[in-house]
């Protein structure tokens, strides 16, 4: 006689401990400890540790102040909102990349809208989120004359805003210090005139973005601090701003309008706003013919910068990276920390870290530089694993 087949089981095992868990509470219908659940399960403690938290993330269990973990009935997804800068700029493309990411690993819905860098579609894209009913809404909204609008639709709603680098009003912020960020650039930017042009510069040139108000725009004064605490000759009259808008055409035009009235091999300083900025910049100078005596500093690190830096002879020597991967994570962290409760500071800071054309290149000799600001703003929260 053959024998019966033993028919194979597919069976998640972490999940089954999980459902495991969950039995448990729905067995007993009272509070329990870690320990407790240690104790009545066959599951090692680090797991069930580990399961715990996920459930209480997820919303299936919640935990009092006492330790204790209980069973909340109908559990319900969050639904943020995420508004996007623009989706043609790279700094938005990784943003976006690194919030969905996070957002599906933490079992968040996502509905993203992109602002298209026009305050009108982020009106109109504010307008759709309190429609939708999301939960909570991460805002990358530049223009500074629109976010008190913008932050008052939400206000109205009972949403809470995250505002992604721009603060608005009644907002939580997330984002880089701005203007530590560009005093760090000016660093960049100084010890460059001090090592390779005898600590000579005839100019030194903010190319800002007025438009995304005084937060951003400090990014430029940051520069500047930078680069008169080292090179203290400089006057006043040798200091100079032209408005790049953030964008690559745009600080290309801006910038060759300015070489029409420049000196002809005049040692310049650049300090951009953004990546794009210090991109277009090199753009005009190229096309000029003149950029060997030019060195520009960006913001934000993106691809097109970090492979212009490896060139031999690039007038990008540096880049402040804004850790872009890590805003997803954190973000979404913070929007659940508010969700719940939490007390989360109105000013959440991101670490950066300056990074050189010798880095890039991989030089033995290229200056190290570490993280410029250690975060102690973390959200007074337990963290999402």
């Amino acid at each position: 006689m053959a024998k019966a087949k033993i028919k194979r089981l597919y069976l998640i095992p972490i999940l089954s401990k999980a459902l495991d868990v969950i039995e448990l509470f729905e067995r007993d219908h009272a509070p329990l400890t870690l320990e407790d659940v240690y104790q009545q399960t066959n599951i090692s403690k680090t797991s069930v540790y580990r399961i715990l938290k996920t459930l209480v993330h997820r919303g299936y269990l919640a935990q009092n102040q006492n330790g204790q973990y209980r069973l909340v009935s109908r559990p319900r997804r969050l639904h943020f909102g995420f508004a996007v800068q623009s989706g043609d700029l790279p700094f938005s493309v990784a943003l976006t990349q690194s919030v969905n990411a996070a957002a599906a690993a933490a079992g968040v819905e996502l509905l993203i809208l992109d602002n298209r860098f026009d305050p009108d579609v982020a009106v109109r894209n504010a307008e759709e989120f309190v429609a939708k009913r999301v939960d909570l809404v991460l805002e990358f909204q530049v223009e500074e004359a629109v976010a008190p609008r913008v932050a008052y639709i939400f206000k109205k709603a009972d949403i809470p805003l995250v505002a992604i680098d721009v603060p608005h009003p009644n907002a939580t912020y997330f984002g880089v210090d701005n203007f530590e960020v560009g005093y760090e650039a000016g660093t960049l930017l100084a010890q460059h005139a001090l090592r390779c042009w005898q600590g000579k510069a005839d100019r030194v040139l903010g190319v800002g973005f007025s438009e995304a108000g005084s937060f951003v725009q400090s990014r430029i004064s940051g520069a500047f601090d930078g680069i008169r605490e080292r090179m203290p000759g400089l006057s006043a009259a040798q200091f100079v701003q032209i408005d790049g808008r953030g964008m690559r055409e745009a600080s290309r035009v801006a910038m060759l309008d300015y070489l029409r009235g420049a000196t002809p091999g005049d040692h310049t300083l650049v300090a951009a706003a953004t990546d794009s900025s210090a991109l277009g910049v090199l753009d005009a100078i190229r096309d000029a013919g003149n950029e060997d005596n030019f060195a520009i500093a960006g913001q934000d690190c993106i691809p097109d910068v970090l492979d212009e830096m490896k060139k031999s002879g690039s007038a990008i020597i540096g880049s402040i990276s804004h850790g872009v991967e890590s805003y997803g994570p954190r973000l979404i962290q913070l929007g659940i920390a508010i969700l719940r409760g939490y007390t989360v500071p109105p000013y959440n800071y991101v670490h950066h870290r300056a990074v050189t054309a010798d880095a890039v290149k991989g030089r033995p000799d290229a200056m190290e530089i570490s993280p410029a600001q250690v975060d102690a703003n973390e959200p007074a929260a337990e963290r999402v694993e």
